[in-house]
């Protein structure tokens, strides 16, 4: 759950670099957040088929996409790539898989021109 708020807390930080343990941790609980927001949405019939969300998942939703995005970009900077990959996103299924498999990949030892490893900085304290 620390992953989570961490990534909260740098609401709109597109800097820097983020662990792998990080993004899937922020990954799974975002997903658990939005699965019980849809349930919830179903029971109280604010649901909508149309769109497919309801208004607590819509709500939701759009105040995590800008931690989400810069969550996504920090992990692309860890992997040594630019944060405009993610831009893939938009090619339906190759996008998602390239950046699926850009997103498994281990941290770039060392410092890159993003910053130094976050991996490396945690366990030297």
């Amino acid at each position: 759950m620390n992953w989570y708020l961490e990534a909260l807390k740098k609401y709109a930080v597109f800097s820097g670099r983020s662990r792998r343990k990080e993004y899937w941790y922020f990954f799974l609980f975002n997903s658990i957040f939005y699965l019980i927001l849809l349930i919830i949405d179903t029971l109280t019939g604010t649901y909508n088929q149309e769109n497919g969300m309801g208004l607590l998942t819509m709500i939701y939703f759009i105040a995590v996409l800008l931690p989400s995005l810069g969550l996504s970009v920090r992990r692309l900077h860890d992997t040594n790539r630019r944060g405009w990959w993610i831009l893939l996103s938009l090619i339906p299924i190759i996008g998602a898989i390239v950046l699926l498999i850009f997103m498994v990949q281990d941290s770039t030892p060392g410092e890159n021109r993003f910053g130094s490893n976050p991996k490396e900085a945690v366990s030297e304290t």
